[in-house]
């Protein structure tokens, strides 16, 4: 038991799930080349756009014949475009065993209104994904940010399938394998593992998924952020760099300058590294210490990202009142920033383990969970 404070401290308490911790030695010195004040339709412009998606091609080895957009509004903004260009030719299957896999089941059943048949599993737990059915359409997320559960592979996707599967990947790519072969839309935001900035999406779309584009319309009027066809034909701008809105160049930039660490680092084989040498000191720390546990329950499938964490002790009265009491500690003594569970979550803490963060912090972090858990406990009895 830690009474005092530990010794040590992470030299970067930034451990929140997004925005996400900025690569290490980031300073805002690394965005000098970024053209402010130019036109994103300039040459300049245009080939820094093309520049971020062949590099991102290049990092993550997605297929040639796969194309790559970047568009608006993060992640989110990239998943919906997808479901409402895409979805109501035939049934889907919607999966959710977290609160984003759950808001895309809102979007299909009550505002698309698609026929559709709705997997749920509690937080911790997964969808057992052998069962859908994939002459449907099928949406889920990869990892899931707020539960701290994904996928431990796409073994159970079939490559014969009819329908298409779309898959939010955004707090797994760059940190996970994703197999592209077994993905038809695979959609993410730099403010995840390359703690890039938010506010752009990317649109990874497999030829299965254009064809669909180009031979279904849908019922519902599309919006034109959400429009990746012309005239029946797939936009091919779009995944050019000529994005539908205007990008901010300055974000552009540091997704560069991201890459370009990546880069350095080993690209993916690296990044996963990083992942998961992060991911586990956190493991080493649940298995010394009684108290706490994964909130994933099967170790095949705890992420590796985003690490959800929940108290196991008798003596806790409330226990979202103990987990938001621990996590306000911390924050104070500026060890580590953002870590209470997301909201909709049960109450727990959540850290961060993506690729830009050091295996040093988390490890530094480790002793001062186990003083602020004792701390808020010895609080609680003196209140009692």
């Amino acid at each position: 038991m830690v009474t005092t404070h530990p010794d040590a401290r992470p030299a970067n308490p930034r451990f929140s799930s997004g925005p996400c911790a900025k690569l290490p030695n980031w300073t805002l010195d690394a965005l000098k080349d970024a053209p402010l004040g130019r036109s994103h339709r300039a040459a300049v412009g245009k080939a820094k756009l093309k520049a971020a998606i062949d590099r991102t091609r290049d990092i993550l080895g997605i297929p040639a014949d796969y194309r790559i957009g970047i568009v608006p509004a993060s992640d989110t903004g990239a998943f919906e475009m997808a479901m409402w260009s895409l979805l109501g030719e035939r049934p889907a299957q919607m999966v959710a065993w977290e609160s984003f896999g759950a808001g895309w089941v809102t979007d299909v059943v009550k505002q698309l209104k698609i026929d559709a048949t709705v997997h749920e599993a509690a937080y911790g737990e997964i969808v057992d994904m052998a069962a859908l059915n994939y002459d449907n359409d099928v949406c889920f997320t990869w990892n899931g940010t707020t539960s701290g559960v994904r996928m431990a592979s796409g073994d159970a996707i079939p490559a014969d399938r009819a329908g298409l599967t779309l898959c939010d990947a955004t707090s797994a790519a760059f940190a996970m394998d994703l197999p592209w072969d077994k993905l038809d839309v695979t959609t993410f935001s730099w403010q995840k593992v390359l703690g890039g900035e938010a506010a752009h999406g990317m649109l990874i779309l497999s030829p299965r998924a254009v064809e669909r584009l180009e031979s279904y319309t849908p019922a519902w009027p599309l919006p034109k952020i959400f429009r990746l066809t012309k005239g029946g034909k797939l936009n091919e701008g779009i995944f050019k760099g000529e994005t539908i809105n205007t990008p901010s160049m300055l974000c552009v930039e540091d997704y560069l300058v991201a890459l370009d660490w990546a880069e350095t680092v080993g690209g993916l084989a690296g990044l996963i590294a990083r992942a998961d040498a992060n991911f586990a000191e956190i493991e080493k720390f649940v298995a010394a210490t009684p108290w706490i546990d994964f909130l994933a329950s099967d170790p095949a499938t705890r992420s590796t990202t985003s690490v959800c964490l929940k108290f196991n002790d008798d003596r806790i009265v409330d226990g979202a009142a103990f987990a938001k009491g621990v996590a306000k500690r911390l924050e104070a003594e500026n060890v580590g920033l953002d870590l209470g569970a997301y909201r909709d979550a049960p109450a727990g803490l959540r850290i961060w383990c993506g690729s830009t963060i050091e295996a040093s912090d988390v490890a530094a972090l480790m002793p001062w969970l186990d003083w602020a858990f004792h701390a808020e406990l010895d609080a609680q009895a003196k209140a009692a």
